[in-house]
């Protein structure tokens, strides 16, 4: 098939049609489970060929091939009985043990909360009927529906629901290609949404292998967690349709729940890639699973906490955060400030407005640091918009080309960054100066002295001084209305 986008938009128009779906994220979701078997079943086509002896997890009548894939198969009433009430929970039903059965698992945990929404058999099968021309086992196909993968989560997910957006993929690219994980590390995102930066770690990876052994290494080299079930449902799509045979490493779960005394040695990891969800309050509760001088209830503060616990010695990490962390104060300068002894936060690249458009206009920070010995300096790079752009939007939004400036000047960890030098958009701030603002990391570039400053103190002294300014107005505009009503008497 030339081209996927008809195919896509086609199965939207005729879930529009069902009585039982209700916009985007039901859309969605219906969708995917189908896309999910789907996908699933083209995978088990290929292990058939492959893999002597191999065997489906899934019950014989309840693969794509046995119900779905005949256009004129079961339809109607029937269907959607046999959805309901057979293939559901019998997918939920089965054995739940990621070591001895991981596939099986993985398709328990993609359908534990997942729901069939159509009310109409008919347009049901419609939208099977159409899912069916696409062969994922087409390597020009399958790329081809990375790419529109990736459109639909831009066009269909909803944004500004508990600070979770859509990563661009040339800020994902960016983190990766400076993280730089290699063949035998473990990349974790705790926060995973839908999958992009563990999809930039196994293409970044995967150009490292060179044989068979390096190639099974491979599909277990990333890990992550989805608190929702949608883009857990995503995620584990989007890694199959990378080549990921079993993304069993995919749990379904929220990683603040956990409490940090629980992981062990084993479970520490080399690298850490991420944009957790912020603005967001976490449930009562969550916050007793950490130290106590760092408890908030505030959602991207603890998954900073727990980044910085669960990185091994000399593990690496890249994280999405907002501007409000780095200028705030009291539980968030604690955080910092231990942040900076256990680790050297080297570089913090500043965003520009938009970057996240159109879900938000918060302005976000990438940090990187690595774990085991304290912060002496941090290099700032202030992200320049690129020449006759004044905004990022849906339809233009960054592109990974920008990033060439950054990486031209980035240099070598190994060297501590000797190669670095300070430019229009570069500038470097000793720990001292760091301490000296207790710990505010919403450092100004020098070099541009009109600047937005973020620092709370100065932004309320301007705000005191504008009120200030517009009482005397409004106290001449007075005097003056005073004095004329006064001529005119």
């Amino acid at each position: 098939m030339s081209n996927l986008t008809p195919v896509i938009k086609s199965i939207q128009d005729v879930m529009r049609q069902d009585a039982g779906i209700n916009g985007d994220a039901q859309r969605i979701e219906q969708m995917v489970w189908l896309l999910f078997l789907k996908v699933f079943d083209a995978q088990e086509e290929e292990l058939e060929l492959t893999r002597e002896g191999y065997k489906s997890p899934i019950p014989e009548h309840l693969r794509w091939r046995n119900w779905a894939a005949n256009p004129e198969g079961i339809t109607g009433d029937p269907l959607l009985e046999f959805v309901n009430n057979t293939l559901f929970p019998k997918l939920k039903g089965l054995p739940a043990d990621p070591v001895r059965n991981p596939r099986a698992w993985v398709v328990r945990s993609v359908f534990e909360d997942a729901n069939n929404f159509m009310k109409s058999g008919q347009l049901l099968r419609q939208v099977i009927n159409k899912l069916s021309v696409i062969d994922f086992n087409r390597q020009a196909e399958r790329h081809q529906f990375n790419d529109l993968y990736e459109k639909i989560l831009r066009d269909l997910q909803s944004a500004g629901n508990a600070g979770e957006f859509y990563t661009p993929r040339a800020v994902t690219q960016f983190m990766v290609d400076m993280v730089n994980p290699q063949l035998g590390e473990k990349v974790f995102d705790p926060a995973t949404g839908t999958g992009g930066f563990l999809v930039c770690a196994i293409e970044h990876l995967r150009r490292q292998v060179r044989n068979t052994e390096q190639q099974a290494l491979l599909q277990t080299s990333v890990a992550g967690v989805e608190k929702k079930q949608l883009p857990h449902m995503l995620c584990v799509t989007n890694l199959m349709l990378h080549g990921v045979e079993v993304p069993s490493l995919i749990a379904h779960g929220n990683t603040l729940a956990r409490p940090l005394r629980d992981y062990t040695p084993a479970e520490r990891v080399d690298v850490v890639l991420t944009n957790p969800p912020f603005g967001g309050i976490e449930e009562p509760g969550i916050e007793a699973g950490f130290p106590a001088d760092v408890r908030t209830k505030e959602t991207a503060d603890l998954f900073l906490v727990l980044i910085k616990h669960i990185l091994k010695q000399h593990g690496r990490a890249a994280l999405v955060l907002p501007d409000g962390t780095l200028f705030g104060e009291g539980v968030k300068t604690r955080i910092k400030q231990q942040l900076l002894d256990e680790c050297n936060l080297h570089t913090i690249v500043r965003l520009p407005n938009g970057v996240f458009a159109p879900y938000t206009g918060i302005k976000t920070n990438l940090l990187f640091f690595t774990k085991g010995r304290p912060t002496e300096a941090i290099w700032y790079y202030e992200h320049p918009y690129p020449p006759g752009v004044k905004n990022y939007n849906k339809t233009k939004p960054i592109r990974i080309e920008e990033f060439d400036a950054e990486k031209a000047w980035w240099g070598s960890e190994a060297d501590g960054f000797a190669a670095r030098v300070g430019n229009e958009r570069a500038w470097k701030v000793d720990i001292a100066a760091i301490k000296a603002t207790n710990y505010n990391l919403d450092q100004k570039n020098p070099h541009a002295p009109d600047a937005v400053n973020h620092d709370p103190d100065q932004l309320l002294a301007e705000y005191a001084k504008l009120q200030h300014e517009a009482q005397a107005l409004r106290d001449q505009l007075k005097a003056m209305l005073a004095e004329s009503l006064g001529a005119r008497a």
